[in-house]
């Protein structure tokens, strides 16, 4: 195999793994994340246990990293119509459907294991139950039929404080929900 080849070979390679990350919408998580980060200091009224911590952050990462697979993979036929997501891994053809679906369902599989196993089953319960509610209720009910879809859709987006204090305590107190 020339030089040319084996370049253009990692070139492929690393344009897929971009693709993959980007299925996950990155800066949507970053955001997710910032409200379950102090949530877990608040819940252990201090320094959460470490192991909990990470498994939450990465945890929740990965969940909301599938939902977000799962809304692409459902919207590409309307991402490819507008010009904000017309470079979407599904609308160019560098990720197929049946490969996104694929990475979806194993992120929520690995996410719902470290979740349950590493910071508590009731975490998992409700990552599971974020997924579910962005899939089901925000993507595939809300977002084509009203356009107050972002209002509702936002309940998802408030899963990761329950998600967070869960994690460090294994319950859901009157303050996760406050």
């Amino acid at each position: 195999m020339t030089a040319t080849a084996h370049r253009s070979d990692r070139a492929r390679l690393a344009d897929r793994a971009k693709a993959y990350v980007a299925l996950t919408k990155p800066r949507v998580i970053e955001l997710l994340l910032v409200t379950a980060l102090p949530t877990m200091f608040l819940a252990a009224d201090g320094i959460p246990n470490p192991v909990a911590l990470v498994a939450t952050l990465v945890g929740g990462f990965l969940s909301a990293g599938a939902a977000n697979a799962f809304n692409m993979i459902i919207d590409r036929d309307i991402d490819a119509v507008m010009q904000r997501t017309q470079g979407r891994p599904l609308v160019t053809g560098v990720l197929t459907p049946r490969q996104a679906t694929v990475f979806a369902w194993t992120l929520t599989v690995v996410s719902t294991v470290v979740l349950a196993v590493f910071a508590h089953w009731l975490a998992a319960v409700l990552s599971l139950a974020a997924i579910g509610f962005y899939v089901f209720v925000y993507t595939m009910l809300l977002k084509r039929r009203t356009e107050q879809n972002i209002v509702w859709g936002g309940i998802a987006g408030c899963f990761p404080v329950l998600i967070g204090w869960a994690g460090v305590t294994g319950t859901l107190d009157w303050p996760a929900w406050i």
